[in-house]
């Protein structure tokens, strides 16, 4: 409207000077044009005015139509504006509708999954109570158990000490300790397994007894008496028989044969010689003796260690080599010598061999029995309470916000963003069951961005 009130005074200005300028041109031509004074006047002043009426048309025609064309075009520019604005108001409202639905179900989901955690939870709490008050009656009603656990394990470390150790005293008062627990179970139906036990502790009490300390013992006396036995002289093999020297006979008939007897036997003793046959054993030298000490210490030594493993064949093996040895390099008048030779044999006949059995009868037995009872007592707390599997709630994701064509392009719009996390935090068992509890945080962030 201002434009056009604009147009109208600058076309009434114009109008209001083009007849002045009219006016002012009209003397020049007069001047110019004619050369007769009496008709001049009439002339010029119909074409003045004829000349000044095209004139004034033509600057309102122009006016008109430049004043028609800037009321067009601002008339387009303020529709153009006011569509612009229009959009832009409705994008607005859209996004404001988007984020209220958003909120609202952001909203919604968290109150739901607040209280499915509460739930869970309380569920959780009354499965955790129903555990304790389980585990409660499984300690003050059932002490038997454990002397039924303790049984096995006393049977279990006799078998470990029967076949790893080799003690057969221990692992036969171990036995007897868990027949004794067995026994204050008072339990009739624990006859077979008594009655196995007692199997198992008349095996082992009719095992030979190996007293190893006291083979040891001896074997390493012995050991400390080798340095000082005697060594023998030298050894010569026997020599061959000698023929019986013939007699004289009594009777003075036989003086002659009896005088050719002497002189025989005479000439046979001036010069005698005597055949031995086999190898002369020397003197050892102190070098040597020291070895030969060292050899039969060693096969002690090796007697020693074969007792402790059970060898019986190494153990006799060790034993005669020895034995073999002294009697042959050592003095064997000595008393030592024969008493070294004797405690040898003597050891020789002691027997280092058990034969062991292969399998406890009760260890299988009380094994089955004390998982059957742990299977049992599994089995009764599972069934008492059962764990709640937590669930959490799903999130959809926020719906776009749609904006109305417009002439323009409108700016890309990113879809709201919702991001929901939940945290339930739940502390181990303490002693006290009420002062369980649970930490359960909710973080909610949403952003929504337009451009």
């Amino acid at each position: 409207m201002t434009d056009k009130s604009n147009n109208n005074k600058a076309a009434e200005q114009s109008k209001q000077d083009k007849p002045t300028t009219a006016q002012t041109a009209a003397p020049a031509k007069d001047t110019s044009t004619t050369t007769n004074p009496t008709k001049a006047p009439a002339k010029t002043d119909k074409t003045e005015k004829k000349s000044g009426s095209k004139t004034g048309w033509v600057a309102i025609a122009l006016v008109l139509a430049l004043g028609g064309g800037l009321y067009y075009h601002g008339h387009q520019q303020g529709l153009q504006q006011q569509q612009h604005i229009d959009a832009l108001q409705q994008q607005i409202a859209g996004m404001k509708a988007a984020m209220q639905n958003e909120q609202k179900e952001t909203i919604g989901m968290i109150n739901g999954g607040f209280r499915s955690t509460e739930a869970s939870f309380n569920q959780q709490q009354k499965s955790i109570d129903a555990l304790q008050t389980t585990v409660a009656e499984l300690k003050g009603n059932n002490p038997n158990d454990w002397l039924l656990a303790e049984a096995d394990y006393l049977v279990k470390m006799a078998g470990r000490k029967l076949w790893l150790e080799h003690d057969v005293t221990s692992a036969t008062l171990l036995l007897e300790a868990a027949d004794h627990r067995i026994a204050e179970l008072n339990d009739p139906s624990l006859k077979n397994l008594r009655q196995a036990m007692s199997n198992d502790i008349t095996t082992l009490k009719s095992l030979t007894t190996v007293d190893r300390d006291g083979l040891v013992l001896r074997l390493t006396s012995l050991e400390n008496t080798v340095d000082s036995l005697p060594l023998a002289n030298a050894i010569l093999p026997k020599a061959e028989a000698e023929e019986q020297a013939k007699t004289v006979s009594q009777s003075v008939d036989d003086w002659k044969t009896n005088l050719m007897t002497s002189l025989k036997n005479f000439g046979d003793h001036f010069i005698t010689y005597r055949k031995r046959d086999g190898n002369v054993v020397p003197l050892l030298s102190p070098k040597q003796d020291f070895y030969l000490q060292q050899n039969i210490k060693n096969k002690l030594e090796t007697a020693i260690n074969a007792v402790y493993r059970e060898q019986g064949e190494v153990y006799k093996i060790s034993l005669e080599t020895a034995k073999k040895w002294a009697e042959q390099y050592y003095d064997m008048s000595s008393p030592l010598t024969q008493n070294f030779i004797k405690s040898l044999d003597q050891l020789a006949q002691q027997q280092i061999t058990v034969k062991y059995p292969e399998q406890l009868q009760s260890q299988p037995m009380i094994t089955k029995l004390v998982n059957q009872v742990l299977r049992n007592k599994m089995a009764t707390i599972g069934d008492t309470a059962q764990p709640v599997k937590q669930t959490k709630p799903a999130v959809k994701p926020a719906p776009k916000a749609e904006a109305p064509a417009t002439e323009q392009k409108p700016a890309a719009e990113k879809p709201a963003q919702a991001k929901l996390e939940t945290t339930v935090t739940q502390p181990a068992e303490t002693k006290n069951p009420g002062e369980n509890k649970a930490k359960v945080t909710y973080s909610t962030e949403t952003t929504v961005e337009a451009k």
